[in-house]
This record gives structure tokens, sequence and C-alpha cells, in this order.
């Protein structure tokens, strides 16, 4: 086999450019493994060099069925990037491998892919190829017997990929039309309002803190009496909880109702929000 057979052969296995490819074959002396391993190291070098800059663009997939539904983040650093066919391909890929190991990234990054590399090694491979900086993102996997998961993707790509999706979770009994598009609303809602947690107290407390804290530092320099101003935090932590609290939050189909309102309209007893994921690219 010529050199350019074998130049060829390792673009062909690899994806790697013509130059790349040539200096692995002459490096390793026309031995066509040695040089996929070249390729293989000079790839996470060049992974590595690219780790500082900042992901803010990319894709957002959900797989899955109603049982069992995956959501995963994948960040690149430009759009034309997240419409580059190699990069959806992946994402593609490696959004059906995490459903299989419900969004454990340590497993998933274990994982072989259909061309029999791991998908931390194919990761590696794709940023060497691209030229820029990719990383997996945040990722959840909703599931549950009893449950159903409805979705929403907004500015959709491809198929099931997305800047923006949403799984939410149902329990109940109640297989009628009426939870199926409350259901569907539902996700649209969390789109449009992203929510921090369904009810007041599961609000993560670091943000609970660093909301307070400058609620604080606006009232320390209005010149306020102390009472008036301890008044006016707990007023406005109030309606911080409950503008970021699903439950709480104004129905967006109806704003002059809350979503509780809405659950309790409804008049289904057993029907309860489980709970919810919603990923957005940039944020």
């Amino acid at each position: 086999m010529s050199d350019i057979e074998k130049v060829k052969k390792l673009r062909e296995a690899t994806g790697a450019g013509f130059k790349d490819c040539n200096l692995a074959i002459k490096e390793s002396g026309g031995d066509l493994d040695k040089a996929v391993e070249i390729l293989r190291v000079k790839g996470i070098s060049k992974a590595s060099k690219k780790m500082s800059r900042d992901a803010k663009e990319g894709l957002v997939a959900i797989s899955g069925d109603e049982k069992k539904t995956s959501i995963i983040e994948v960040n690149c650093e430009t759009d034309f990037v997240a419409k580059n066919d190699d990069f959806i391909n992946f994402v593609k890929e490696l959004s059906i491998l995490n459903n299989e190991k419900n969004s454990n990234i340590d497993d998933l990054k274990k994982t072989k892919m259909k061309n029999g590399q791991s998908v931390e090694d194919n990761l590696v491979a794709l940023i060497a190829k691209i030229g820029e900086k990719i990383t997996i993102g945040k990722t959840k996997t909703i599931s549950g017997s009893k449950s159903t998961n409805y979705q929403y993707l907004h500015t959709v790509v491809k198929d099931n990929l997305a800047k923006l999706a949403v799984v939410v979770s149902l329990e109940t009994k109640d297989e009628s039309e009426t939870v199926k598009t409350f259901g569907k609303q539902l996700s649209m809602h969390i789109a449009a309002s992203n929510p921090l947690a369904l009810e007041s107290n599961l609000i993560d407390k670091s943000i609970i803190d660093k909301e307070q804290e400058l609620v604080t530092e606006e009232l320390k320099n209005s010149g306020k009496p102390d009472d008036i101003a301890k008044k006016i935090s707990l007023g406005k932590m109030n309606k911080f909880k409950e503008e970021n609290s699903l439950l709480t939050q104004a129905w967006v189909m109806e704003p002059k109702k809350k979503v509780q309102d809405v659950l309790n309209e409804l008049s289904i007893n057993d029907l309860k929000i489980k709970e919810f994921s919603r990923i957005k690219i940039g944020e």
C-alpha cells in the first residue's frame, strides 16, 4: 500500500485533515496503527489548548420516551459549528447514549460509540477536526413508572436538537386529553418563564443568598430606616421566590392565574408535577 493510499485510509478512519494524516504516516514509518495513536495524542494536545476559550453556543438534545426522557447540552464556540454535520451527528448519538446511561457523565464518557471509540476519544477527535472548544454541559434524565414526561423544543435546528429544551414529568392515573394538553402547555410555560424550582423552598440556597445580598446592598444605599428597609427586603425576597417557583408563577396562557390555580381547576385529585428540567444554550 502506497503512502498516499495510507493517508487516504487514515483520513477515512479518523476524520483528520490531509496534512495531519500525511505527517502521522511519515512519523509512524508507514504503520497505520501507530499513525492513529499519533493523531489521537495530537488531538488531545490540540483539545487541551482550546479549553480556556468560551463555549456558549451549541445544541440541546432530547432522547427517550414518555417514561424515561433525557436531556443533554453540548457546547461549542460558534453557531456555525453548531450547524456542522459532524457536530450534529455527534450530539445525536451522544443523546441516545446519555439516555441509556441515565445522564451519568462519567459512565457516558467511557461508553463506546458506533465507531468503536469512547465518547471521550470521539470528543477529542472532534475538537481537533473542527478546531473549536467543545464540551458536554448540563444533563438530566427524568423517569418513573407512574409518571408521564412531556417535552418542548424551541428554536429547533434539526430533529430532536434545539437551542432550548424542556422536559416535565406529570404523575397521575388520568390519561385524558386534558392532562396531555396541560403537559404540553406546561412544558411551553417552563420554556418561557424559566422557573428555578417547583416550589420556593426548593430553590438553591446559594441563589437565595445571592439575591438577598443584592437586595441588602441596594437598600443600604437607599437611606431608609432599618425597620422599613427590613420590610422592603422581605417583600422583595418573597416576590423573587414567587416569580421563580413554578407553582406560584403567573401562567403564560392566562397571566392572571398562577400555575397552581390552573392545576387546581383541572380537578384531577392525583395530578402532580413531579419534576422538570430546562436547558437553554448560553444560560
